[in-house]
């Protein structure tokens, strides 16, 4: 009898020991990671360089993200937490089903592929929500009116479903239109490029989309007939919100997970509870750059501006024209509102640019430092325009002309250097007219602040974009991609992360050193 008891127990022990590490890797699966990818990481006290560091990680380490704050992660650190510098990491996204993304930023492009060279099928404001069930490195799959659709990890917040994202197809595209954006578009009788031509439109016109097939979309034209249209030709005009019956024009909605909400309009006071991203109040009173908010149960809370969405703002940037600038009377320091920046990524197409040592096409490059700049700028709420936002041609009279046309602030041409010589290495920030040279100085100190490369100065440079540009305008030259050593650095993601910052930072000292 003692026998058999210990026999069944052992039996138990063993069940047990397989059993538990199982199930509490099938936890660990389901959470976020970073990997470090530096020799020794500071974890600090705090989402910034000012802060205490508390300890430190070392390459390779695997750390729990719990929530991101713009490029700073906090992340489980021993019995406590702390905060790492995204770009001294790589993120490991977990399986994503019963998910969905909000976007932190205005103007996010949506790709047909997981790469900034895939074309461009439609764009995310701050606030928009969209299911998800997959990542592939620093791109998340959406499920995009009725297509997939892929968008960069950095700009948007992973939250769990909420009710109000599972709306059937159908019901999604009764309300959803089509917004033609090329000059001319044939329209085919079936979804095929290969079907029959029965009509074409124009850039401008809007239709109600009847259904989804892949990459067509179906509608019905003036004439009564019913066709196909190639959606990478057009963009559909709205994304699926909350179905609050509050009015949009007094909804917010947050944009961060585990922000705030205070019991009086300073960051001082008391935290009543914490938000997640996705999540959407009433807004009673505007008060400053704080809105007051209904929590429900008669209780009220404040809300600061700078980490909400505010989904009825008529001015917002997806609406601002061409030729119209927002009000920047009432700019604050250390924002970008009302201020209209034109980011130009060089060559493109057919010009490739400079081939780096190691193979590198300086076009690609390019492209992907632009989407990234661009992003950090909407967040600070700039009305952001890009000369290319794919690998595309564009004309450098054109490029210019993209900057009058819409009254820019400042032109920020991107460029990577090459020379004959090999050894020749650093950055150089490039003004023409005594009216951009402020701008470059402030740019390129703020670069200069980031990045470790060789600072060769701002200088003046007689290139067309800088010369014909009315406009304060910059061409900045980040590394020599004929200097092999230099090319594997700059070609880097972490790189692109510290010079997009540094940019940054130069563009906000900038605008704040025009305010009286």
């Amino acid at each position: 009898m003692n026998n058999k008891l210990v026999h069944k127990l052992a039996i138990f022990l063993l069940l047990v020991v397989l059993i538990i590490p199982n199930v509490k890797m099938e936890v660990q699966a389901q959470e976020q990671q970073a990997v470090v990818n530096v020799d020794s990481l500071k974890v600090r006290s705090g989402p910034g360089l000012t802060y205490d560091a508390i300890g430190s990680v070392q390459k390779n380490e695997k750390l729990t993200i719990i929530s991101k704050e713009n490029d700073w992660l906090k992340v489980k650190y021993k019995n406590t937490s702390g905060w790492v510098a995204s770009w001294y990491t790589t993120e490991e996204t977990s399986d994503l089903a019963n998910k969905q993304i909000v976007s932190k930023v205005n103007r996010l492009n949506v790709r047909t592929a997981p790469s900034v060279s895939s074309a461009v099928i439609g764009q995310l404001n701050e606030g928009d929500k969209y299911l998800t069930s997959r990542s592939e490195k620093e791109w998340i799959e959406i499920d995009f009116n009725g297509q997939k659709g892929w968008v960069n990890n950095t700009y948007v917040t992973i939250v769990d479903q909420t009710p109000v994202e599972t709306s059937t197809p159908s019901s999604t595209t009764e309300k959803r239109t089509f917004v033609i954006s090329v000059d001319v578009l044939n329209v085919r009788a079936n979804p095929d490029l290969s079907s029959k031509k029965i009509g074409q439109v124009n850039k401008g016109d809007e239709f109600k989309v009847l259904a989804t097939d892949h990459q067509w979309i179906q509608v019905e034209l003036k004439n009564g007939k019913k066709g196909w249209l190639y959606s990478f030709y057009g963009n559909f005009s709205n994304a699926v919100k909350s179905n609050s019956s509050i009015p949009a024009s007094d909804t917010i909605t947050v944009l961060y997970s585990g922000t705030n909400i205070r019991s009086d309009k300073s960051t001082n006071s008391e935290v009543l509870k914490r938000a997640s991203a996705g999540e959407s109040f009433a807004v009673l009173e505007t008060i400053d750059d704080w809105y007051k908010v209904d929590l429900g149960n008669g209780k009220i809370g404040y809300l600061a501006s700078w980490v909400v969405s505010n989904t009825g703002d008529s001015t917002s940037q997806s609406t601002v024209k061409e030729g119209e600038k927002k009000e920047n009377s009432k700019r604050k320091k250390g924002t970008l509102d009302g201020v209209t920046i034109v980011i130009d990524p060089g060559h493109g197409g057919n010009d490739r640019g400079t081939t780096g040592a190691l193979g590198t096409d300086e076009k690609d490059i390019t492209l992907k430092t632009a989407e990234l700049l661009s992003s950090k700028l909407q967040a600070a709420g700039a009305n952001v325009r890009m000369t290319r936002q794919s690998d595309e041609y564009v004309d450098l009279r054109k490029r210019v002309s993209i900057g009058h046309q819409v009254g820019a602030d400042a032109f920020i041409s991107l460029h990577y250097d090459a020379i004959d010589n090999s050894s020749v290495r650093g950055f150089t920030t490039y003004y023409m007219n005594s009216y951009q040279k402020e701008l470059a100085k402030h740019v390129h100190d703020g670069l200069g602040d980031m990045i470790s490369l060789k600072d060769r100065g701002t200088q003046p440079g007689n290139y067309l974009v800088l010369r014909e540009n009315k406009q304060p305008a910059i061409l900045i030259e980040l590394g020599y991609l004929s200097n092999p050593t230099e090319e594997q650095n700059v070609t880097t993601q972490r790189f692109r992360e510290q010079a997009t910052h540094g940019i940054y930072n130069g563009i906000i000292d900038y605008f704040d050193s025009q305010l009286k």
